[in-house]
């Protein structure tokens, strides 16, 4: 099985470019908000270390947004509790797709939590900072001051695109994200 970790900054386009391979994507962000709204467990966890901030289950994202904006030290928790959960529903989803050819892994911190194998091929989809800023505004929930908490614990574009096998160019439309999907593919099978 090939796994292909795809990195980028917030609002480049990963899921985007993770779903057009056609294989099966591990969506971390997608897994995160399936913890927030049906894991117990990790509710009471975040409960007990977060108390002024988490209230009620399901899990709402603006008490833990609040949390995260009040103090620097609580995303931390919340990372080190929540990740602990991906990484078990990644392995699952890994274990379920033991047959498939390629597995795509849209995970946005996936080097910092070192969630990646060193056999792991690496695409960085790279788009203009104007086009992404412009999207992440059009997000309901968009909140500038996360936005930027998010980005501070993320390692650089550069650090990045060097680790990275390939670069995808992202200009949001269909056919580049297509041909650029098609070469990577024609490259590694």
């Amino acid at each position: 099985m090939i796994r292909i970790g795809i990195l980028g900054k917030i609002g480049s386009g990963k899921s985007y470019v993770a779903n057009s391979f056609g294989y099966p994507v591990f969506n971390a962000d997608k897994e995160v908000s399936k913890i927030y709204r049906s894991n117990k467990k990790i509710y009471y966890r975040l409960k007990k270390k977060l108390p002024s901030y988490i209230n009620k289950f399901p899990i709402n994202k603006s008490e833990l947004t609040k949390a995260i904006l009040s103090n620097k030290t609580n995303l931390k928790k919340i990372i080190y509790i929540v990740h602990l959960e991906v990484r078990k529903k990644m392995r699952l989803f890994l274990k379920k797709n033991l047959k498939s050819k390629i597995v795509i892994l849209d995970i946005p911190l996936l080097l910092e939590n070192k969630i990646n194998n060193k056999k792991d091929i690496l695409i960085f989809v790279d788009s203009k900072k104007i086009d992404i800023d412009e999207r992440l505004k059009k997000r309901t929930n968009f909140n500038s001051k996360l936005f930027n908490k998010f980005s501070k614990i993320q390692y650089s574009s550069l650090y990045k695109k060097r680790r990275s096998n390939f670069i995808i160019k992202n200009d949001f439309t269909k056919n580049t994200v297509k041909k650029n999907v098609q070469y990577v593919l024609n490259k590694i099978l």
